[in-house]
């Protein structure tokens, strides 16, 4: 039996994610979580993580970014027994919505949430796979609070320092919250 009373989670996870280098394009190195949540163990270990972090918390509803922040915040919200709501790029969602543009490192996106996604006062947990440049993050924070949601905290797997998405989230007047973080991106 492995002895994990020492263990270091965040490079434990860490070792589970996979890089791909020049991809969506040439120069990119893709963090992909994919090998991190086809292992029970590791991802039973990551959920658990959010899961003692927010149990205190009293929070409402989890919010989760298009589209790996659907896979974490969906389980982190069946586990903290509260709803989720997803946040998606434009055009996915049926009913009316609010939307918000941003800018990525290699290109402009848009992300909305329906209208009716969460009420004033709702007390939200904002969370997606990686903080790169912190477009995505901040948009979805945007959308929370022009729905007058107070977002308790933005949380992620990876943050890439080095392009200041995590400084730019914190300036932002948002706490951020990350398991693990990449030197380069």
């Amino acid at each position: 039996m492995e002895n994990l009373s020492n263990l270091d989670y965040s490079s434990y996870l860490k070792g589970w994610i996979r890089t791909v280098p020049n991809w969506p394009q040439q120069g990119v190195m893709f963090r992909d979580i994919t090998p991190l949540l086809q292992n029970p163990k590791t991802f039973r270990m990551l959920i658990d993580i959010y899961v003692h972090r927010y149990m205190t918390e009293k929070v409402d509803l989890v919010a989760g970014l298009d589209a790996r922040g659907f896979i974490i915040g969906s389980v982190l919200a069946y586990e903290l027994n509260v709803g989720f709501v997803p946040i998606r790029k434009k055009g996915k969602l049926p009913f009316t919505t609010v939307e918000e543009e941003y800018e990525l490192e290699y290109g402009n996106a848009t992300v909305e949430m329906h209208t009716d996604a969460c009420k004033p006062g709702d007390r939200v947990i904002l969370i997606d796979d990686l903080v790169a440049t912190g477009g995505t993050m901040m948009a979805g924070y945007k959308l929370l609070k022009r729905m007058g949601a107070d977002v308790l905290e933005a949380a992620a797997i990876i943050e890439l320092p080095e392009l200041g998405g995590g400084q730019l989230v914190r300036d932002g007047g948002l706490d951020l919250f990350t398991v693990c973080s990449y030197k380069g991106h």
